[in-house]
């Protein structure tokens, strides 16, 4: 039996490079051959044990590659091409995904829906931080990187992109609307390049590392917040003449970023919310209006699938968004628990990390 070297969880604090089979092919799947990946602030909470995934199951939902071997039932790819997969691998036939829900694809079950159920590698199955990952429903997720396009260019597409622009889409920016988004890590960076490109005017974004808030305005930001300094929801209203904004995006995942969204909101605004929380949130009152002030709650998933993946692709190759930036440092996939060690501590400046062969 032929084996890959892969990152696997152990048990809370632990995850490690070991050796495990490389998987078969079944009719619908593709093997791809991994030639770039990275780390996730999921996969950390993965490591933390705040969530839980099976012992020995192979980490991470962010692979660039080429294609391996094809399941026999797979048209239209070819063995050798270059693709990206989602992190979310949606089945294309659920009912989730027939109402457009494909990161709550329930394929399989009564209903067909399954909160967070598109959300495969690295959760349910086993994930990209190894030498090749099968990829489920391969019609419906292998996307093909244009030509022109390096690794680490598409490297952003099958997660923190989607999932940053995802908070802009689903907040429903309008052309001259002012947005503020709290936390400039890596999903709040695509989140702030997302509400610029979706026509907001006035993009406030809230952190407290300089380097972070300088590529922030760098991807649209006109304005910083650093909460070491001053209160954040005072600055908002500050800057914004009391009225608050349109729109407020949550991309951290703590009681503290979602209270402070809620509250900078003006009268009939969403929060729209991108982090995965570990703890029970509470909602103030006041902020709240008591339930009367008209306001939108919208959580999202990282939205997934082949014309997801191509859509953002585009982007990156019309120009308009440069997320190369985001790539701070580069290890090879022998060096993985450095790594981890690296993001989880978020030591010299990490944002992202590329993990090659």
């Amino acid at each position: 039996m032929k084996t890959m070297k892969a990152a696997l969880f152990i048990e809370p604090g632990r995850i490690v490079l070991d050796e495990k089979p490389i998987p078969d092919v079944g009719p619908n799947d593709a093997l791809m051959r991994i030639t770039t990946t990275t780390i996730c602030g999921t996969d950390i909470h993965i490591l933390k044990g705040e969530y839980p995934v099976a012992r020995r199951l192979t980490i991470g939902h962010e692979p660039v590659g080429v294609i391996e071997k094809l399941g026999s039932a797979v048209t239209g790819y070819t063995e050798g091409q270059r693709v990206i997969a989602g992190a979310i691998t949606p089945s294309g036939y659920s009912n989730a995904c027939l109402c457009g829900c494909l990161s709550q694809d329930g394929a399989g079950t009564k209903h067909g829906f399954k909160a967070i159920g598109g959300w495969k590698f690295g959760n349910t199955i086993d994930g990209c931080q190894a030498e090749y990952v099968l990829v489920p429903d391969a019609m419906a997720n292998l996307a093909p990187v244009p030509d022109g396009l390096t690794d680490e260019q598409v490297l952003m597409c099958p997660d923190i992109m989607s999932t940053g622009f995802s908070g802009a889409e689903s907040g429903g920016i309008r052309i001259g609307d002012t947005v503020a988004v709290f936390a400039q890590g890596p999903i709040g960076l695509c989140a702030t390049a997302g509400a610029k490109l979706s026509g907001a005017t006035t993009i406030i974004a809230v952190d407290s590392i300089d380097k972070r808030m300088a590529v922030a305005r760098g991807l649209g930001a006109d304005h910083t917040v650093d909460f070491r300094n001053e209160d954040p929801v005072q600055a908002i209203m500050r800057l914004t003449d009391g009225r608050g904004v349109d729109v407020a995006i949550e991309a951290l995942g703590t009681q503290t970023t979602f209270e402070g969204a809620l509250r900078v909101l003006r009268p009939g605004g969403t929060l729209s919310s991108l982090g995965v929380y570990s703890t029970d949130l509470k909602i103030p009152l006041d902020a709240f209006g008591a339930g009367l002030a008209d306001l939108r709650i919208v959580s999202t998933l990282c939205p997934g699938g082949k014309e997801r993946m191509r859509r953002l692709m585009a982007v990156i190759a019309s120009g308009r968004v440069d997320l190369k930036p985001l790539v701070t440092h580069r290890y090879k996939l022998d060096d993985i628990e450095a790594a981890y060690d690296l993001f989880g501590h978020q030591r010299d400046g990490v944002l992202k990390v590329a993990i090659t062969p």
